[in-house]
């Protein structure tokens, strides 16, 4: 009779290979593993989030970009006493109130992608001061009053929604088409000539400009004096530029806000006798954002994916260390791959609907596949049930999280807090040997 006696070696192996902390080595590896398809899922998104804002670049310059204006400047050519070349100077309003309402339009949609654009109208009026030659010691006779112009600049010429005209006292002046001033990229709207001295000193001026627009709202406070309103149906804007509203009120229906800008809120002046300055650094703006986007909120989902799978594996080990029920590392890989196959499948629902109910669907499938596919692991139906409600709670936690913006690390923190605590209290008696 042949005896087979096992080496100490081999039955200290065999014990190692199947105590508890080499089955939690396996998984903690396997979990690594799964970092690396993660990540090419986080590139996915990326790409097309990147893809997406192409294509919102391209259809929204054919409606138009951001809007980006400011005038009425008053210029008036004269003729330098000691050189003798002509030159223009350039007079700011020395009151200056505009009110602008921006609509958004229906969104502009290629493929899958949508840009949202809006349209403004915009309305200014004000006065000028008597302009002042006399601070440069240019004689009255040197000045061209009768080619006096007034002039607009924006960047956005192309997406006017209609002719633009300004009424300066009693007369009423159109605007065409002019030279950049500087030749920098700022284009120039020029009413035609007029003779400064047949309209009386403070006159008041008033136009209305229209344009097509999107992304943002940019105006530079040139009056002396400048009050400016806004409103729209947007329920997001950001304020920003360098001037903060002097009021705001936002609702679920839009937004009002109100800037007032004295001269010696900014560091420029109210009249020039060369060229005109770069201005565009001392505009106030308003955004208009979207907060979280899909594409947003599915890379902030992805950043969970490494505590999802964590959680997920522990849950089946935890079960299996109790139960004692063996879980194959084949069996750990499948489940893994189906927790990553959430986010291809959150990312490509969201593309044709959106996030809230892409996420519902993914978790719905994933949760759905993961418990059907523990019944034959673990070879009944009240393990499985539990797996699906922890799953379900852990999906619905990372939902919750992501939608928050204020609160997000407070509730996060929180959550995993309480999920410690269960892990602890469910793992304080299992045997590690």
């Amino acid at each position: 009779m042949e005896i087979n006696i096992k080496s100490p070696d081999q039955t200290e192996n065999k014990s190692f290979f199947q105590s508890s902390t080499a089955k939690m080595m396996m998984v903690g590896i396997l979990t690594l593993v799964l970092l690396i398809p993660l990540f090419f899922v986080q590139d996915l998104i990326t790409e097309r989030s990147i893809r997406q804002k192409e294509v919102v670049s391209e259809t929204t310059s054919k409606w138009g970009g951001g809007i980006y204006v400011y005038g009425p400047i008053l210029k008036i050519p004269y003729k330098n006493p000691i050189s003798g070349k002509s030159n223009f100077a350039y007079f700011f309003p020395e009151e200056l109130n505009n009110s602008v309402t921006a609509t958004m339009e229906k969104p502009l949609e290629r493929g899958i992608f949508k840009s949202n654009v809006f349209s403004t109208k915009m309305n200014f009026t004000g006065s000028y001061s008597q302009p002042n030659f006399q601070i440069r010691n240019i004689p009255d006779a040197n000045v061209y009053w009768n080619q006096a112009k007034i002039i607009i600049r924006t960047t956005n010429l192309k997406s006017l929604k209609d002719e633009v005209k300004i009424k300066f006292g009693n007369q009423s002046f159109k605007f065409e088409p002019g030279n950049s001033e500087n030749n920098d990229s700022i284009q120039t709207l020029e009413s035609t000539t007029f003779d400064y001295k047949s309209i009386a000193n403070s006159s008041p001026f008033s136009f209305d400009i229209a344009f097509n627009g999107s992304k943002q709202i940019k105006i530079v406070p040139i009056g002396k004096t400048t009050d400016s309103k806004m409103t729209s149906d947007w329920n997001s804007p950001n304020f920003n530029g360098n001037f903060s509203p002097t009021s705001r009120e936002i609702t679920a229906d839009g937004f009002k806000a109100n800037w007032k800008i004295l001269h010696f809120n900014r560091p420029f002046a109210q009249q020039y006798f060369e060229n005109l300055p770069e201005l565009s650094n001392y505009a106030f703006a308003t955004d208009f954002i979207t907060t979280v986007d899909e594409y947003q909120q599915n890379e902030r989902a992805s950043k969970y994916g490494f505590l999802v799978i964590g959680l997920t594996f522990l849950i089946f080990f935890l079960i299996q260390s109790i139960s004692k029920i063996n879980i194959h590392i084949f069996q750990y890989s499948m489940i893994g791959i189906a927790l990553i196959m959430f986010y291809t499948l959150l990312i490509s629902i969201t593309e044709h609907s959106s996030f809230s109910l892409a996420y519902i669907i993914a978790a719905i499938a994933v949760i759905a596949l993961i418990s059907l596919y523990s019944i034959s692991i673990l070879k009944n139906k009240k393990f499985p049930t539990f797996i699906a409600i922890s799953l379900s709670v852990l999906y619905s936690f990372i939902f919750v999280i992501i939608q928050l913006e204020d609160y997000a690390l407070l509730v996060g923190s929180i959550g995993l807090f309480a999920i410690l605590a269960a892990v602890m209290y469910f793992s304080r008696k299992i045997d590690w040997k």
